[in-house]
């Protein structure tokens, strides 16, 4: 399986000609973690397979709902501590003796650090420029004779003390986890040989081709290459000042601090040599909430790696002294306070429009979503052609996509089922570029300016086009079916709007769902009255003659 910044892979072979081994394994990314273990039961106990099994299970499922506020060292020691004392009162209960015994050997990378701990002799390799190096340490008898005798294991005694390790992983190490049936095959030059050119199933053949494909001993590998470094971690990891005030006139780095552009004062216009630029400074808070410096230091990691040109061009320094990031300066104003003296033409509204939607489409391909379309978010500007120009800003409301913890948004701009704690979609993104549409060519909230903490109830909004006259059935249709309070009658995807918004001739006309036939088909409408009205106008004249 492959990631965008490590690739893993794991394979087992079973000793001699068995079918099934004592050995398991489990390679799983959760969340920002990912997480790598081996277990090899101990042969001579009766439910050796059974403990290898359950550990990496009980360990795996640990980590998937390990309490956030846990370091990765507490957790890797207490979901040790907590398996090895199951299965060790289950030993005792069910057979007076210690029969459901493994080795066990995990490690947890997040961002550019890996955790690691082992407990008997299965081990963790790093291999880095041409050098493989053992990390864990061999729980084992040094006297001659019984090197295989284990000084400790899973499920031996009520209580373990597993050997912890931390590293840094860097670009082009590889991370191998082994049982004892790899390593006493291939001794450290072979392993070094075929981890350099292959993967965890290159290793467990070479091992079984060596032994004439009769394996002495059950033999698992897992192996985890680092693609290339975690920006994100490495930006995280650096420590830097925080100011706790910012003043006109102060240099930092050679940034001149012009003036604030936010009430807040932590953004900047500055001036460096000929050129001004915007200065954005981490909250203060961050130095004491670890979530907020986490919010900042992603908001900077997407502002300069999501380069497109309807984004204003940022960077981080490689030599600031401060937690910042820099943008370029785009001379122009947000749409929210261009509303308050023009209104968008049809065909500027329409080229917002798209760019909003070519914005949205360029973030999911990294599986992110903005968060917070709105006008304040929108800068415009005139080009060299006296077009309008737009640029979308506010990087630290950028999220994952499917997010359901996200409180990225602005409630007069939040679809009805994100109110009722639905995670942030697609369907959720169109709909607030509906209401920014709405706004932008009215002036006004297709469902009312809604209050923070407000719980709205939301009714049929009016067309657009009842504000204002200009705009066509096709575009009126469209902002309708984009900000329909039910989400079936949405569109679902970015790629829907965008058609319809340039095939304005294939765009069908938009009811609500309850709408009357007269709204829907007005000349269906009038054929079924002018045929019930016949027939009762039949009815009459028969009566009458009769």
């Amino acid at each position: 399986m492959t990631s965008n910044t490590l690739k893993f892979s794991g394979f087992s072979l079973a000793k001699r000609k068995e079918l099934t081994g004592d050995d398991f394994y489990d390679v799983k990314t959760i969340g920002d973690l990912t997480v790598a273990i081996v277990c090899d039961g101990v042969g001579s106990a009766l439910e050796g397979a059974a403990a290898a099994k359950r550990t990496t299970q009980h360990l795996m499922n640990n980590f998937k709902i390990r309490p956030k506020s846990w370091e990765i060292e507490k957790s890797i020691k207490s979901f040790i501590e907590s398996i090895n004392a199951i299965l060790y009162q289950e030993s005792q209960v069910n057979y007076e003796s210690p029969e459901l015994v493994t080795t066990l050997t995990i490690v947890v990378i997040q961002g550019n650090r890996l955790y690691g701990a082992n407990v008997g002799d299965s081990r963790v390799y790093l291999y880095r420029d041409n050098k493989l190096n053992q990390l864990s340490y061999d729980h084992a008898m040094d006297e001659e004779g019984y090197e295989n005798v284990l000084t400790q294991a899973i499920g031996i005694v009520p209580e373990v003390e597993p050997y912890y390790f931390e590293n840094i992983v860097q670009k082009d190490d590889k991370i191998l986890l082994c049982s004892d049936g790899l390593y006493n095959v291939l001794d450290e030059k072979e392993l070094t040989k075929n981890i350099k050119l292959g993967n965890a199933h290159t290793l467990v053949k070479k091992a079984s081709t060596k032994e004439k494909d009769n394996l002495p001993d059950d033999t698992t590998a897992v192996v985890i290459e680092i693609l290339k470094a975690d920006e994100y971690a490495t930006l995280r990891r650096q420590k830097l000042a925080i100011p706790q005030t910012l003043k006109k006139g102060q240099v930092i780095d050679g940034y001149e601090l012009i003036k604030p552009l936010i009430q807040n004062e932590r953004t900047w216009l500055v001036h460096k040599k000929t050129k001004d630029y915007v200065l954005k400074f981490a909250p203060y808070e961050a130095i004491d909430d670890e979530s907020i410096l986490d919010l900042f230091v992603k908001e900077a990691w997407n502002a300069k790696r999501l380069k497109a040109d309807f984004f204003p061009k940022a960077v981080i320094p490689k030599t600031r002294t401060m937690r910042y990031y820099v943008m370029q300066l785009f001379k122009g104003e947000d749409l929210d306070h261009y509303l308050t003296h023009k209104q968008l033409t049809i065909d500027d509204s329409v080229e917002l429009a798209a760019t909003l939607l070519k914005m949205s489409q360029f973030l999911l391909k990294y599986d992110l979503l903005h968060g917070d379309i709105k006008p304040p978010n929108i800068m415009i500007a005139k080009n060299d052609d006296e077009n309008l120009e737009f640029k979308i800003i506010d990087f630290g409301s950028i999220t994952e996509i499917f997010s359901t913890d996200s409180k990225a948004g602005t409630p007069s701009f939040l679809a009805p089922e994100r109110f009722l704690g639905e995670a942030i979609s697609e369907t959720t993104e169109i709909f607030a570029i509906g209401v920014t549409l709405y706004v932008a060519l009215t002036g006004k909230y297709p469902y009312g300016e809604i209050e923070p903490f407000q719980n709205p109830s939301f009714k049929e909004a009016k067309k657009p086009s009842s504000f204002n006259k200009n705009i066509p059935d096709w575009l009126d249709s469209v902002i309708m079916r984009s900000i329909a309070i039910d989400k079936e009658q949405r569109y679902s995807h970015y790629s829907e709007m965008h058609y319809e918004l340039t095939h304005p001739e294939k765009v069908k006309p938009y009811f609500i769902k309850d709408a009357p036939l007269i709204e829907k088909s007005p000349l269906v409408f009038y054929k079924r009255a002018f045929i019930i009205m016949t027939f009762v106008n039949f009815i009459l004249i028969y009566l009458l003659l009769k």
